[in-house]
């Protein structure tokens, strides 16, 4: 007997080839392509490609909202974003079922992504209105100098598969606190997670936050239009150099997250039973799909057996499958993505790497896009170690002492984040001082702060999520100098002839 559909899965048919436009389902009117479950291997919907003409309908109406929504007090504006949030919360649960349906994530974690996004915006709901700008002690005496602070009018978002609700969130929230429209172009793996949330905005004014669904084709036209005016990506590397090529054509703002290769040093005071399950969370969360995920291990020679035998351990205790069954790793996003993760592997073993577990499809998992937890132990110059995996993949290398291991976590050309497990207070402050990253995480892997901004160096990009910091990437300044009265200045013309030259 065939199970009743779920109120998930009703909601995905009817937004099937949808686009959310002026606070309205509008079916598109392009090409279609269809979404697969990567645990099944099913198709279970299609997006549409939006067309020139929809992009421009959707940023007409962006315009209109933006200016509705500025005009309101900076109060309204904090509510009404705390209505969005309380929303995001009531709809976590079905929110997460479509995301896990579609790109395959545990349920856990599809639906813990809508209260962490909510929180997102309850933190600027606040902050944005706190301050709007501030007076400075004036250059003329008797007038009033200050900065205001402005939005920057309409966003695009450009946002990845692997968290689409959470990282939708982080630039949203900050985007709409500062006064801005948002549109937003969701990878085409996890177009419907991003339409179905969008019922939480459906209070805004319309217009306020859109989806248009797509490949890269759609986001270049929302980059490249004359009437959006700020950019939030996160993708590849060539994607967010493309990216910010286009946006710089305008002079545009661009706030670039590209790739993480991020390490992970493990130094004998650890406790190596945290280590493990601390390096087991970095490694596998979400089947390795985290920007910030451990993608390098540099493990002391003393406890390096000890920490590689406890990984492997844990590794293959995890239990795979579906999303929606009782399981710790989901499949990767898509088959795409899951013979690149076996491409990666076979390259490892052909320059000497040792898989110690994993390094396979598993047995019992015929359909979908499912990878093995894997340990590795590798060299440092091998490739696995100097580009992002994005996948259950955890390749150790043992180092001497914490000088090679800091050395080894900076030869990298990205720059996102570094765990350390480490009890030495000296070690986690070297650590925090001198490995060339936007984060360093001391015995607290992949954690997150909505007030503390989010960023990397290097290859990874520019400007920072989160924080106040966050917030200033869709805020413009601008000068303000008033004279209480229109009196002449003794600086105008005509000047005193006294002042002239005299030789």
């Amino acid at each position: 007997m065939t199970a009743a559909p779920t109120a998930a899965e009703r909601l995905m048919r009817e937004m099937s080839a949808h686009h959310w436009i002026a606070n309205d389902y509008v079916a598109g009117a392009g090409a279609r392509s269809p979404i697969v479950n990567p645990a099944t291997g099913e198709t279970i919907a299609e997006f549409a490609h939006a067309t020139a003409s929809e992009i421009d309908k959707a940023i007409e109406a962006s315009t209109r909202a933006q200016r509705e929504w500025w005009a309101m007090s900076a109060l309204d504006r904090a509510n009404a974003m705390h209505r969005v949030a309380d929303r995001m919360v009531e709809m976590s649960r079905t929110t997460g079922e479509v995301l896990t349906r579609e790109m395959g994530k545990p349920f856990r974690e599809s639906n813990w992504e809508g209260g962490a996004s909510a929180s997102s915006f309850r933190y600027y709901a606040e902050i944005a209105r706190n301050e709007q700008g501030r007076v400075a002690g004036p250059a003329i005496a008797g007038q009033l100098h200050m900065v205001v602070k402005e939005p920057l009018g309409t966003i695009v978002s450009i946002v990845p598969f692997n968290f689409p609700i959470l990282l939708f969130g982080w630039q949203a929230a900050a985007a709409l606190a500062a006064g801005n429209a948002v549109i937003v172009k969701p990878s085409e793996l996890t177009p419907l997670t991003l339409l179905a949330l969008m019922q939480a905005f459906d209070h805004l004014p319309a217009g306020l936050v859109q989806v248009v669904t797509g490949g890269a084709e759609v986001g270049q036209m929302l980059v490249a239009h004359e009437h959006t005016h700020g950019i939030a990506f996160t993708g590849s590397v060539p994607a967010a150099q493309a990216v910010a090529r286009a946006a710089s054509q305008r002079f545009k703002p661009a706030l670039i997250e590209a790739s993480g290769n991020d390490p992970f040093i493990v130094m004998p005071s650890a406790p190596m039973d945290a280590a493990v399950r601390g390096a087991a969370f970095a490694a596998f969360l979400n089947c390795g799909q985290v920007c910030t995920s451990a993608e390098r291990f540099y493990v002391h020679e003393d406890v390096c057996d000890v920490f590689v035998s406890g990984l492997a351990a844990m590794a293959k205790s995890l239990r795979v499958g579906s999303g929606l069954d009782k399981v710790d790793v989901g499949p990767m996003a898509s088959v795409r993505e899951r013979d690149r993760v076996e491409k990666i592997v076979a390259r490892a073993l052909e320059q000497g790497a040792k898989v110690v577990t994993g390094g396979k499809r598993p047995a019992h998992l015929s359909a979908g896009a499912f990878f093995e937890p894997t340990v590795l132990e590798v060299s440092h110059d091998m490739d696995i170690m100097h580009g992002e995996c994005f996948g259950p993949l955890a390749p150790v290398c043992k180092v001497r002492d914490l000088d090679e291991a800091i050395a080894r976590a900076n030869d990298s050309q990205l720059g996102l984040g570094a765990n350390i497990y480490t009890e030495d207070l000296a070690e986690a402050f070297r650590a925090v001082n001198e490995i060339e990253t936007g984060i360093v995480w001391v015995n607290t892997p992949l954690n997150d702060n909505d007030a503390i901004p989010f960023g990397g160096r290097k290859f990874t990009g520019a400007g920072r999520e989160l924080g106040a910091e966050g917030l200033e990437q869709f805020r413009r300044s601008k000068m303000v100098m008033i004279a209480p009265t229109a009196q002449p200045d003794p600086e105008w013309f005509p000047y005193p002839d006294g002042d002239a030259f005299n030789a």
